[in-house]
């Protein structure tokens, strides 16, 4: 009897919760229409059987986003060959200034492999932004017309069949990304 609970015990397991913030459920599927950074129209189906990892910024940041995107690129070693079934979207809040070649070579001097640029209307990054909950705001140009755009640092993780699954903030390190994306690329359900 007792080997028999032990047994079941084993049907009844689940799973450590996620170290990131797990979102299912509670954030809408990877759905857009926008221009890439080869100037091509892309979808979020474009980009279905891959783990995507969604962040929104810009190319003139001075700080968030290189910082970011460069933590980002520490993901991908610490994955391996993992690495090949992630793709990191760079979505920017900038569209006035980054057309797709600013985005293309912003993204490149990353990991032009594995991140992509993406861009589109004022009013088509409001709406994804208003989807997914990202705040952004332009902020006041100085005298030769530069500005910054103050925006949400997060990094959105959506599982190869575009599903809305964790939220990973600047405060999470590489490893612990690295070990709940593992996780998401292993789970094929």
């Amino acid at each position: 009897m007792v080997g028999a609970l032990g047994a079941l015990s084993g049907c009844t397991h689940r799973a450590e919760p996620f170290q990131l913030t797990d979102v299912t459920g509670h954030l809408p599927d990877l759905d857009f229409t926008l221009t890439g950074d080869d100037g091509r129209v892309v979808t979020g189906d474009s980009f279905k059987g891959r783990t995507s990892l969604v962040y929104f910024g810009y190319t003139h940041c001075p700080d968030v986003c290189p910082e970011t995107m460069g933590r980002l690129m520490q993901v991908l070693g610490k994955l391996g060959p993992n690495a090949q079934k992630v793709r990191i979207l760079f979505i920017t809040v900038d569209p006035a200034r980054d057309t797709p070649k600013a985005l293309h070579d912003y993204v490149g001097a990353f990991d032009s492999q594995h991140a992509e640029g993406l861009t589109g209307s004022d009013w088509q990054i409001e709406s994804l932004a208003k989807r997914y909950r990202v705040a952004y705001q332009m902020e006041k140009r100085d005298p030769n017309g530069n500005y910054e755009v103050t925006h949400s640092s997060a990094v959105y993780v959506f599982d190869q069949q575009g599903h809305a699954r964790l939220l990973a903030t600047d405060h999470d390190t590489p490893d612990v990304i690295a070990q709940d994306l593992r996780r998401i690329i292993d789970d094929r359900s």
